[in-house]
């Protein structure tokens, strides 16, 4: 006979609960690469950013007065919006727990509106019409990323402060061009560090001088084809974020519902500010 078990007497032994898993979340980038704004309180909920067009001086000849110089500004301008999400966790659920279950849902909300929050700033790369490079049918290389970059230089923008974003399976592409040899793949380009770097370590960091990061956020472009995503390169003044109120985590008690809410919230809104310093990227990936 077994007599005693584990079967039988489950109701005496301990769960033992490890550690709380979240769901792998990729790192937020987009709020380093742009340029920040900070709205304080009773100052509205629209950013505007007077923009200054670049002057020319002249050859003054000895002896002549200068000629007047109208500075005419231009305006981008962007609103606040309000971003959340909550749940409220039954006290039965906070007393049985083993964890501190309003901690977890705290970072894990925390790490939902961070994650929006980037989807929000790169759906504004579809807002770069002045400067294209890619279409919905091309495949990405390092000439057409070039032919970007240049199309920002050739307009005087600073090289310091571009970066590029791409979606993974875009960069996949990329990576696979810069270390293929002929037709095989992964076989060593002509592209020498970046190639060895791609090949070592999975990403391709610096291309050209600019700053080259992967985002599963990048956004599907709106032609209902399967792998076309938007991409951009672009100089941190492109792009803004304005700020009102930063990532938030509230508890509050509901009696009547025996239980907690968990409430996280920003307020915050994006907008192009400069279109001239972007330049859109689709790219049709392979995989």
């Amino acid at each position: 006979m077994a007599g005693s078990t584990t079967i039988t007497l489950n109701d005496l032994l301990p769960t033992i609960v490890q550690e709380a898993l979240f769901v792998a979340n990729e790192r937020s980038i987009m709020r380093g690469l742009v340029k920040n704004y900070t709205l304080a309180p009773a100052q509205g909920k629209t950013i505007q950013v007077p923009i200054y067009p670049v002057q020319t001086a002249a050859t003054l000849t000895e002896g002549d007065d200068f000629s007047n110089t109208a500075v005419s500004t231009d305006v981008a301008s962007f609103t606040i919006g309000q971003v959340g999400l909550m749940t409220m966790v039954t006290d039965m659920a906070l007393n049985a727990s083993a964890s501190n279950v309003v901690a977890d849902l705290g970072q894990l909300f925390g790490n939902a509106i961070a994650k929006k929050i980037d989807q929000d700033l790169m759906a504004q790369f579809a807002n770069f019409t002045t400067n294209v490079i890619g279409s919905s049918s091309t495949t990405i290389t390092a000439a057409l990323l070039m032919q970007g970059l240049t199309k920002l230089k050739n307009a005087g923008v600073p090289t310091d402060g571009i970066a590029c974003v791409l979606h993974p399976s875009i960069a996949y592409d990329l990576k696979s061009a810069l270390t293929s040899q002929g037709a095989v793949a992964f076989t060593g380009g002509a592209y020498g560090d970046v190639a060895n770097e791609a090949m070592r370590m999975g990403y391709v960091g610096n291309l050209f001088g600019m700053q080259v990061f992967e985002s599963a956020n990048a956004p599907l472009i709106t032609n209902g084809l399967a792998g076309d995503y938007q991409g951009a390169i672009f100089h941190r003044d492109a792009l803004g974020f304005g700020l009102m109120r930063d990532i938030q985590i509230e508890t509050q008690r509901r009696a009547r519902g025996l239980g907690t809410d968990v409430v996280a919230s920003a307020m915050y809104g994006t907008g192009v500010v400069y279109e001239g310093y972007g330049v859109s990227a689709v790219f049709d990936s392979t995989i």
